[in-house]
C-alpha cells in the first residue's frame, strides 16, 4: 500500500473522530475502511450511557459499507484518544478485530495513525487465530 492512500486513510479516519460521540468516556475514535473499488467508508465510536449498546468507529464502518452491499476490503485507518488528543496509536479492540475476520482475508491491512509515522499491520498478525463457525479458528 502506497504512502499517499496510508496518509488519505489516516486523514479521513481523523475526520471521522471529529463526528465522536463519546461523552462518558471522553475518548474519541474515527475509521475509514478502504473498499476494493477505491470507495472510503468513514466511522466514529458512539457510545451509551449503559456502556454495553456503545459501538466502535471500525464497526461502524464496516457495517455502513457492508449495508451498501460492500464485501471486499482493502484497509482500514484508525485514530483515537483521550479528549480529541492525538499521539498514540489506537488498536481495535477485540470485538472490532473478529468483525474483521469475517469480511477480510489475513492480508488486510490495519494502519494506525496518531504516532509520529503510521503503523501498518496486517490482520494475521493482530487477531493470528480468528474465530471460524465452520473450522473452529482461521
Amino acid at each position: 500500500m502506497d504512502k499517499n492512500t496510508i496518509q488519505l486513510l489516516v486523514e479521513k479516519a481523523e475526520q471521522a473522530r471529529g463526528h465522536s460521540y463519546s461523552p462518558y468516556s471522553n475518548f474519541s475514535v474515527g475509521a475509514a475502511l478502504l473498499c476494493a473499488d477505491g470507495s472510503i467508508y468513514l466511522g466514529t465510536n458512539i457510545e451509551n450511557a449503559s456502556f454495553t449498546p456503545t459501538v466502535c468507529a471500525e464497526r461502524v464502518a464496516f457495517f455502513s459499507a457492508i449495508f451498501d452491499g460492500k464485501r471486499d476490503f482493502v484497509a482500514i485507518a484508525i485514530v483515537g484518544g483521550k479528549n480529541n488528543e492525538g499521539g498514540n496509536y489506537c488498536p481495535p479492540c477485540g470485538v472490532c478485530r473478529q468483525v474483521m475476520s469475517e469480511f477480510c482475508t489475513g492480508d488486510f491491512k490495519i494502519i494506525l495513525g496518531g504516532g509520529a509515522e503510521p503503523m501498518v499491520l496486517a490482520l494475521d498478525e493482530v487477531m493470528p487465530l480468528r474465530f471460524d463457525l465452520e473450522k473452529g479458528t482461521k
